[in-house]
């Protein structure tokens, strides 16, 4: 059915589209009239939280987003790093929380494919992906069709498409039963002197669609996914995309092909509020106004309005400025890849946005009113409570320290996620180095002999939660540490900001001090956010997510000869502890998962201590002196070494006697700026010496040995059982034998 565009703008019409009624108002005066029904629902898609960051603009502009490599940062659809030998590095991370959340495959696969779209955009060809997703408890009616769905989903999309899946992050709570997150990264190679910006330039020049036809799926996404969810969420189901990777394959080898002709002059992937949000965004960051004709826009729908046409958000289309000169070039491109090509405008001097449809002019509106001048917002924030230090010895020791080991590796948030990665195609290309599991993903740079590049994201909610400031430094230190882990020097970053209800100060709050801290930890590590995402108002029926800042950090490794892994040390070889000994128990999955507690402050991260210590551990690496290395993180010393082990193969026997503190804090500790390192027996006076003189604080803890991991008279378990218990859980889950789901 057309809708027509003299729709009755009622309050109900206008708190539908996600409006306030103040801002509302600010469209009467800025327009002097009442907005037609196609202008309403393009200051909905351009005013809304995801395209706009009218919350969070404020704050982000705190963020460091500058250095030495940096050659894009925030603004543009990804951001662009500097790798040398005329290379970059081209990536960004994104939500698609709401979508997957309402219909799992579709959700997680056209977040899949608006990444990829986002990166190839600026002229890079994509190498790797990432995904970090939360679920639910796992004994919710909902989470197992839920993980089903968005694996599948990732992994139809990016195998079809032909990228590695080289890493990410699975987590369960039930803060997020009423909202999963499905954060999607990617990266892709560039020349730096061949980047693609969005920023029109010239009046007159045409205004070009390029890619699949334009249908009703997703027409009002980007509203949808900036708004609550309560019992009316089934309603939501059509405003989810439906996503096709063969075409968007196909979209990536013409758009790539174009770009060597040097004919396009500005590029832009539809995605949230589809053809309204990339004409806006192309001609207000380029001071030019664009005039649209709607009849030329290829459909696969019958009598779509305006309306329809503008917020729609189906996949795998593009906008381009063309040189006019290279029309035929351009579309012989694209009509041999099976593709539309339709001009559909063209840029104007006079800084409007309009659209003509079937003879009538159905918007006329100031494009930068609603592109880069769009409401910002000052919004009240609470500064978020702290709790009290919860000292080692007001935590119950286990009575049983083999038995909560073997509690931690095999829980839903600590277990193998093999078989969430083994639905993705970790090595299609040839050059993934590392398959996921470790602190990193690394990928060969292709033409080079032994440059790589280290994936990583990160961020520890329940630290968040805890304390939002300390939180989001953790987040950014466990990032750089995964990446240092390999040996890569860490570039820069991209943040995914995942929150509940903005307008609620407590969570405002959250956002805030989450950033703050995120800032600090940039500038200290110089680790530069060039790119990123912002998800709020992620709550059901006013329960908020767990506050999620998602942190995506790139590394460069010069020579892959010389990258660590976590596994790889052999027997004989001595396992040296890089950091202070274990003390902090607070906010630990000790805490949560053995004794069903959450109390007490995060750690603290000492940024200088990071540095230091990470710096040292790279070095050890480069020069070839380690066998293996692992970062300490969630589950301490304890789930490190086993992790070592399972992956490895060997067994370790270790000695705590040395250390200072009791037990249970010196395994299961989360203390940050730590690493496990297994060096040579013969090499390893030589680094606790280099260490010493760096500043570094270390232990030798013991030798790798055996087939089982041994730590003192505390436990002997065989590797083979800590794998067991490591790898059985998710299998168990998604089979539905390990129990029921609670309805």
């Amino acid at each position: 059915m057309t809708i027509p565009n003299t729709f009755p703008i009622t309050e109900d019409l206008i708190a539908s589209h996600g409006l306030k009624p103040d801002e509302y108002q600010r469209i009467l005066d800025l327009i002097g009239r009442e907005p037609s029904f196609t202008e309403l629902g393009i200051f909905s898609a351009m005013w809304n939280e995801h395209c706009s960051y009218k919350s969070s603009k404020k704050w982000l502009r705190t963020l460091p987003t500058t250095g030495p490599r940096v050659i894009q940062g925030p603004g543009e659809n990804a951001g662009v790093v500097d790798i040398g030998d005329g290379d970059c590095v081209v990536f960004k991370m994104e939500s698609h929380n709401h979508p997957s959340y309402i219909e799992p495959y579709q959700g997680a696969a056209t977040g899949v494919g608006g990444i990829l779209r986002d990166v190839f955009t600026m002229g890079a060809r994509p190498i790797a992906a990432m995904n970090a997703l939360r679920f639910g408890a796992p004994d919710h009616a909902k989470t197992r069709h839920l993980v089903a769905g968005v694996v599948a989903g990732v992994g139809g999309y990016g195998n079809s498409f032909g990228v590695p899946t080289v890493g990410g992050e699975v987590e369960f709570d039930a803060r997020y039963n009423g909202n999963c997150l499905v954060n999607a990264f990617a990266a892709g190679l560039a020349k730096s002197d061949a980047i693609f910006l969005s920023e029109a330039k010239g009046v007159g020049l045409p205004v070009v669609y390029l890619g699949a036809k334009t249908g009703r799926d997703g027409v009002g996404g980007a509203t949808m996914a900036s708004a609550e969810f309560d019992e009316s969420i089934e309603e939501k189901r059509p405003t989810v995309q439906v996503g096709d990777p063969f075409t968007e394959k196909c979209l990536l080898e013409a758009c790539l092909e174009l770009m060597q002709t040097g004919a396009v002059i500005a590029i832009q992937d539809m995605g949230a509020a589809g053809l309204t949000c990339s004409a806006v965004e192309m001609g207000a960051k380029g001071d030019l106004g664009i005039e649209l004709d709607l009849d030329k826009v290829p459909v696969r729908e019958a009598n779509m309005s305006a309306y329809e046409m503008m917020l729609s958000e189906s996949q795998e289309r593009m906008l381009m400025v063309l040189d006019p000169s290279r029309e035929d070039e351009a579309k012989a491109i694209f009509v041999k890849w099976g593709l539309d090509f339709a001009i559909v405008g063209h840029t104007t001097d006079d800084l409007r946005f309009r659209v003509l449809h079937q003879g009538e002019e159905v918007a006329n509106l100031p494009i930068k009113d609603l592109g880069d001048q769009a409401p910002e917002y000052d919004r009240p924030w609470r500064e978020p409570g702290r709790f009290s230090p919860l000292p080692a010895s007001d935590v119950a020791e286990p009575e049983d320290y083999g038995a909560a080991l073997l509690t931690l590796v095999g829980s839903a948030n600590n277990c193998s996620r093999r078989w969430v990665w083994e639905q993705y195609d970790t090595l299609i290309q040839g050059n993934s180095l590392q398959l996921p599991g470790g602190d990193a993903g690394v990928v060969r740079v292709e033409g080079h002999d032994t440059k790589a590049l280290a994936f990583s994201s990160d961020v520890t909610p329940r630290y968040v939660e805890a304390d939002p400031f300390e939180g989001g430094k953790q987040a950014v230190a466990e990032c750089w540490r995964n990446l240092t882990a390999t040996g890569a020097e860490p570039l820069a970053s991209t943040d995914n900001l995942n929150f509940g209800n903005p307008e609620r100060p407590e969570i405002m709050g959250q956002l805030v001090k989450a950033i703050e801290g995120i800032g600090e930890a940039c500038r200290a590590l110089d680790f530069p956010i060039v790119s990123g995402n912002v998800s709020l108002y992620n709550e059901t029926n006013g329960e908020g997510i767990l506050p999620t800042p998602t942190i995506g950090g790139v590394g460069l490794i010069p020579d892959w000869t010389q990258m660590a892994r976590i596994g790889t040390g052999n027997p004989g070889d001595s396992v040296i502890l890089i950091g202070r000994d274990g003390s902090h128990l607070g906010q630990s999955i000790y805490m949560r998962d053995c004794l069903d507690r959450a109390e007490g402050p995060p750690p603290e991260v000492d940024l200088l201590e990071e540095r230091r210590n990470g710096d040292f551990v790279r070095s050890v690496i480069r020069n070839g002196q380690a066998t293996a290395c692992h970062d300490l993180s969630s589950g301490g010393l304890a789930l490190a070494l086993a992790e070592m082990a399972m992956a490895s193969d060997h067994g370790m026997d270790i000695d705590l006697s040395a250390c200072q503190g009791p037990s249970h804090a010196l395994l299961f500790g989360e203390d940050q700026a730590r690493y496990v390192i297994t060096v040579p027996a013969d090499l390893a006076n030589y680094v606790m010496v280099s260490a010493e003189g760096a500043g570094v604080p270390f232990r030798q803890l013991g030798t790798v040995s055996g087939a089982s991991l041994k730590i003192g008279s505390l436990f002997d378990i065989a590797v083979s059982r800590l794998r067991d218990s490591h790898e059985s859980w998710f299998p168990a889950f998604m089979d539905g034998t390990l129990a029921p789901a609670a309805e």
